[in-house]
């Protein structure tokens, strides 16, 4: 095997790897989600209102890596459900903000506790160190350029 043989199965090996890892451990902690009733991108926009407060469509969209079209229809059924608003606040009619209501507050608050500990019994299985490593690695490898 050459070095670029060598150096190109590593790096899809270690690509499987932590695709593998992700989507298992992402499946897990999303039942925890489905029981609250949300997908996995309703409880982002929840979330990412939960600790930011209002903020537009693009900004949540920008804060759980989603497609701002895939944002109308994700917080289309979030409004249905009476767990947020849309709010147009300046004078600019293309701008609405969204956020919480009061049941999308405390839909939040218990799912997310319930999301925080099934998130912490996953990565049980990693000693303090190797869950310091493996976020500065990732970190490293989401900065890339």
């Amino acid at each position: 095997m050459t070095s670029e043989n060598s150096t190109s199965y590593l790096a899809l090996n270690t690509y499987t790897k932590l695709m593998r890892a992700a989507e298992s451990v992402t499946s897990r902690v999303s039942r925890i989600m489905a029981a609250a009733g949300l997908t996995i991108s309703q409880f982002g926009v929840l979330e990412a209102l939960h600790h930011k407060g209002p903020l537009c469509q693009r900004d949540i969209a920008s804060k759980i890596l989603k497609s701002t079209g895939n944002m109308t229809l994700v917080i289309d059924n979030l409004e249905k459900q009476g767990l947020v608003r849309r709010d147009r606040i300046s004078d600019d009619r293309r701008y609405l903000t969204v956020s919480l209501t009061q049941k999308g507050q405390t839909v939040i608050s218990s799912a997310f506790a319930n999301v925080e500990a099934a998130i912490v019994a996953e990565l049980a299985a990693l000693a303090t160190t190797e869950q310091e490593t493996l976020g500065r690695l990732c970190k490293k490898l989401g900065l890339r350029q």
